[in-house]
């Protein structure tokens, strides 16, 4: 397998779409001129705002955005993955929708988040997406060159399982575009994006928000790209946009799955059996 050059993109997104999509197209053309054949934007990344703004921003796949994107990508020869953006459902809600164009100009793969962000973290603001955002129900990989590109969206993360189903289905790389949440941001993020990484020997390209909008929403930012070994080839350090690019040698997702074999060592009669419940008391 050869090697592969990917971009995550660090935003600072807010409730202006039209501002929203003129950085996606600035970020992207720069990550193209550094030589990024996949590029992968935020999370919420048309529109980061008040619930009471998602209806209006809300976009179906074939909007005049997405075609604009498709004729970049296919410009440029590029694949182009909008972490996520907001869809229209049914019975007037929302889905939160991951869209990757393929460097011909079509879109390839559409993802709607499985797992909704409903939690009250200490110390931070009470968010419940399920009041608004439909969930979708299918998992998704996709081709990308030599990636099979396994795909995901930010609260995802959290949910170990989704992950090693999608390396069963043939992920060697697994997307997670976030808007991680400022407030469990510095704890959790890195261990489970790094986790990821490890318990699947699959490289792993995280593009998030960060920084806070007008209306209070804080995220943590820190995008990262991870190898297959966990460790962090490049993270962001700044408060700010950011283009991260690496170099991706597919060749190592082979290499370390042979070194600990944990997908062939998996005991999955074990895992649907029954379990023991002793009282040690």
């Amino acid at each position: 397998m050869g090697v592969v050059r990917v971009a995550a993109i660090q935003m600072t997104s807010g409730s202006d779409v039209a501002a929203n999509e003129s950085a996606i197209f600035r970020l992207v053309e720069a990550a193209s001129d550094l030589g990024a054949t996949y590029i992968q934007v935020p999370e919420y990344c048309t529109y980061w705002g008040p619930r009471s703004g998602y209806d209006a921003a809300a976009q179906t796949l074939d909007d005049g955005f997405v075609r604009q994107v498709g004729l970049m990508a296919k410009g440029r020869g590029i694949t182009v993955h909008l972490g996520s953006m907001l869809e229209p459902a049914p019975q007037g809600r929302v889905f939160n929708t991951s869209v990757v164009v393929g460097p011909h100009g079509e879109v390839t793969a559409v993802y709607r988040k499985v797992h909704l962000f409903d939690a009250r973290p200490p110390g931070g603001v009470t968010y419940f997406e399920s009041e608004f955002i439909s969930a979708g129900s299918e998992m998704q990989v996709v081709r990308v060159g030599e990636m099979n590109l396994g795909l995901s969206i930010c609260f995802d993360v959290r949910f170990a399982e989704l992950y090693r189903a999608l390396v069963l289905a043939g992920a060697n790389a697994l997307a997670v575009p976030a808007a991680f949440s400022a407030q469990t941001g510095p704890a959790h993020w890195e261990v489970m994006v790094r986790a990821r990484a490890i318990e699947n020997h699959a490289f792993v390209i995280a593009a998030t928000q960060v920084g806070t909008t007008a209306e209070g929403l804080a995220t943590h930012g820190h995008s990262m790209i991870v190898g297959p070994w966990g460790e962090v080839i490049i993270e962001s350090a700044v408060d700010g946009e950011d283009v991260l690019v690496a170099d991706l040698d597919l060749s190592e997702v082979t290499e370390r799955r042979a070194q600990i074999e944990v997908l062939n060592l998996r005991r999955p009669d074990v895992y649907r059996g029954d379990v023991g419940i002793s009282d040690g008391q």
